[in-house]
């Protein structure tokens, strides 16, 4: 039977495939007023073709913890109970489809306040419902972006507590997968990171201190989120930096330490920290870095990278370098991908009763 149309548990969660979307942010929500962060007919479309076509498990694109959090003024939310409402009606429909509902709790940290990428990317001012971004230290992430504001202890752990209360409001709103936001150069991966952390307090500084922050956050998450559900950590395995940089290595020894905390599955990117760094990319080319964590340390793995061909996935799984394979752009191209390579791998796959008559 093909390895990646079998079921996979996590706690007492049973994921009906391992082929997974990756949280790919739509920049689509209104950007101020009463609906600000909400999701809308964009988003239930979005997700909704993506179950239809059988993918095991949708991850919403990163969804911010606090207004200042979003990477752009048309980012998502779940800040409050009209965006718990509206995702309401995706996870439900997720569900009716045999499709396990995540979401990315995210805070954009210095890369914050920017403009839609088809716009430009840019930094945004007030004049266009834009703020002040935070940071562990004031460093701006490249040039012509702006200074970000250091962030206080205590604005640290009031960050902390935001990211347990938007987990609180997830699971209101029917989620059954949380994964914390760690990588592409956002907050806490901005923490973890010497490239952007150059703070001298109990936050910077040592491995131990970079990592303090994400830890407090795993750990005020995992408090909220009931015990019976997987908790993932989205990384970025590498800066793609010479020096003075987020590490392969680093990534293993925090990946033991994520374990010992209860993260369930370790979501393995890279970079985005660091702006006009030079990346080999290439098919599956993230792959290794997923494969290392899942041997040295235990702890399950995804790994995402330009994973395209069903038997390239099929590989990868059979293989044992990671435990599922999470999909971004193909799935953007293709929102039936799952089920195509059902077909042509032999796997058993769940297809709507309206569509059984294309089979």
């Amino acid at each position: 039977m093909s390895a990646l149309f079998q079921p996979y548990t996590l706690r007492s969660l049973t994921i009906p495939n391992r082929a997974w979307m990756a949280p790919m942010c739509q920049y689509s929500a209104e950007v101020f007023g009463p609906n600000a962060g909400v999701a809308n007919d964009w988003h239930f479309a979005h997700y909704a073709a993506r179950a239809a076509g059988g993918t095991g498990l949708i991850l919403i694109e990163a969804t911010a913890i606090s207004p200042e959090g979003r990477i752009s003024p048309a980012d998502l939310g779940i800040w409050n109970d009209t965006q718990v409402e509206a995702f309401r009606r995706i996870t439900s429909f997720l569900k009716g489809q045999g499709t396990t509902p995540g979401i990315q709790l995210a805070h954009a940290g210095r890369k914050a306040s920017t403009d839609r990428p088809w716009k430009g990317g840019a930094p945004v001012g007030a004049e266009e419902h834009g703020w002040q971004p935070l940071g562990p230290s004031p460093l701006p992430f490249d040039e012509g972006h702006p200074v970000p504001t250091e962030l206080t202890v205590a604005q640290i752990r009031e960050i902390t507590g935001q990211f347990a209360d938007a987990a609180r409001r997830a699971l209101d709103a029917g989620f059954d997968i949380a994964e914390i936001h760690g990588a592409h150069g956002y907050l806490i991966g901005e923490f973890l990171s010497p490239h952007s952390n150059h703070r001298d307090d109990e936050y910077g500084g040592s491995f131990e201190n970079r990592a303090r922050f994400a830890l407090e956050v795993v750990d005020a998450v995992r408090a909220v989120w009931p015990q019976e559900l997987p908790l993932f950590f989205r990384i970025s395995a590498t800066d793609w930096l010479e020096e003075a940089g987020w590490t392969a290595d680093d990534t293993v020894r925090f990946a033991a330490l994520l374990k010992e905390h209860g993260v369930d599955l370790l979501d393995v990117s890279a970079g985005g920290n660091a702006a006009r760094v030079r990346i080999p990319t290439g098919p599956g080319y993230q792959v290794p870095f997923a494969a290392r964590v899942k041997a040295e340390t235990g702890l399950p793995v995804a790994a995402v990278g330009m994973i395209t061909e069903a038997e390239q996935a099929e590989k990868i799984l059979s293989n044992g370098e990671a435990d599922a394979v999470l999909l971004g752009r193909e799935l953007l191209r293709n929102p039936f991908w799952a089920r195509h390579a059902a077909r042509e791998l032999g796997g058993e796959i769940h297809v709507p009763q309206q569509y059984h008559r294309s089979l």
